[in-house]
């Protein structure tokens, strides 16, 4: 088995739902980062293995493996092959695992993975009629988010909405509105502080004809009056709001992946070292602590614990959801998560935003001058993943 490293990674900012990405198709996006990925790296693309994205929606333009359209809309060679990953949330992790497993066995030298998302340009969907001239009216679903078409068999507790599900976990683990809110104060202001230090001006790329040159849904002014004064969204008297919630997003990303003789090829020192791995499961309505045990393989396969860690990028679905997982982490230090922000903030695009936060780890531990780091992220309908670096 030989090692997998991330070479490079990097991502364009994150719309806002309708905001200054929603004009461009999804698989425009991901074309858009495959080109500058290769530009800013000397890439070859017909040295590339494989191209591998995650795509949490694919009902719309996004569908027919976006991963080899955007490969085609690059400009790269058609022997260039594209598979795309579902793992809704977890989607783009996921892509990087997989190919990252690839790089190990041998089958690959040189991956790209990552993953791209337009909440903005999800379709409404009407299911296919079971004959030709349906009787009675029609039902249109959105495809955005959460739960659509139901299959009448699955039991009604794990198909409660997100928002719900997150207001569960604030109740089992006693969490407060001000604790939440406190968490997402914290998001946009180390987020602002990291653009303002150049943190991301790294590894985000602009999408020409956006003008969008950072991520759309930070609010460096926030304020925990401002927070408070926000209607609990899913519950009349629940915790969550929109504030302490991820937003809607469009976006893309795009990790290199290599073992020692692509780095050798290419001349790039590698950011981080796939250290190891980890994938669990819990109940659907409890979906946001999925990372916790995902996260307790990762470590156990990289050979490390909790008090070796100096970077923790976790996702944050929901304050609330984020707060839970640190409770079951308790050897975990807080003051090492998500230092310059996290997706309350930045923005969660469902299948992008893994590629964010492995590439975002990988470029803080090279920033730190190397050590261990662990990327984790929950999933819609009870998943969790996560990936441990050596820098």
């Amino acid at each position: 088995m030989t090692d997998a490293y991330v070479l490079d990674a990097i991502r364009t900012p994150f719309g806002r739902y309708g905001g200054a990405l929603a004009g461009v198709r999804p698989d425009d996006l991901a074309a858009h980062v495959l080109r500058e990925l290769a530009a800013r790296t000397g890439l070859d693309p017909s040295t590339v293995d494989e191209v591998v994205l995650g795509d949490a929606n694919q009902a719309g333009e996004d569908n027919r493996n976006v991963a080899r359209m955007a490969a085609l809309l690059a400009g790269w060679p058609t022997s260039v092959p594209g598979s795309t990953v579902n793992r809704l949330c977890g989607s783009g992790l996921d892509a990087a695992m997989q190919a990252s497993r690839s790089i190990e066995a041998g089958d690959a030298s040189l991956v790209v993975a990552g993953g791209v998302e337009s909440m903005s340009r999800a379709p409404l969907i009407l299911l296919k009629p079971e004959k030709a001239f349906a009787a009675g009216n029609q039902t249109l679903h959105s495809s955005t988010l959460g739960w659509r078409i139901v299959n009448p068999e699955m039991p009604g507790q794990w198909t409660v909405s997100l928002g719900e599900a997150t207001e569960r976990l604030a109740q089992r683990y006693g969490l407060t509105r001000e604790q939440q809110d406190e968490f997402a104060l914290r998001s946009h202001l180390n987020a602002a502080r990291a653009w303002d230090e150049g943190f991301y001006d790294t590894h985000v790329v602009t999408v020409p004809g956006t003008g969008l040159t950072r991520d759309e849904g930070i609010r460096a002014d926030s304020t925990m009056d401002k927070l408070a004064r926000l209607k609990p969204a899913f519950r009349e008297e629940g915790t969550v709001t929109a504030g302490n919630s991820s937003p809607l997003n469009d976006g893309a990303s795009a990790v290199l992946l290599g073992d020692a003789k692509a780095a050798d090829r290419l001349g790039r020192a590698p950011l981080a070292r796939i250290a190891g791995r980890g994938a669990a499961g819990v109940d659907p309505d409890v979906f946001g602590i999925g990372p916790v045990r995902a996260a307790e393989i990762a470590l156990e396969r990289a050979g490390i614990g909790w008090g070796d860690l100096t970077a923790v990028e976790l996702n944050e679905a929901f304050a609330a959801q984020s707060l839970a997982c640190l409770a079951d982490w308790p050897k975990l230090d807080p003051a090492i998560v998500n230092v310059n922000g996290g997706a309350i903030a930045l923005g969660h695009p469902l299948g992008a935003s893994g590629g964010r936060i492995l590439g975002a780890l990988a470029h803080q531990l090279r920033q730190r001058g190397g050590g261990w780091g662990l990327a984790a992220i929950c999933i819609g309908v009870g998943q969790g993943l996560a990936v441990v670096l050596e820098g």
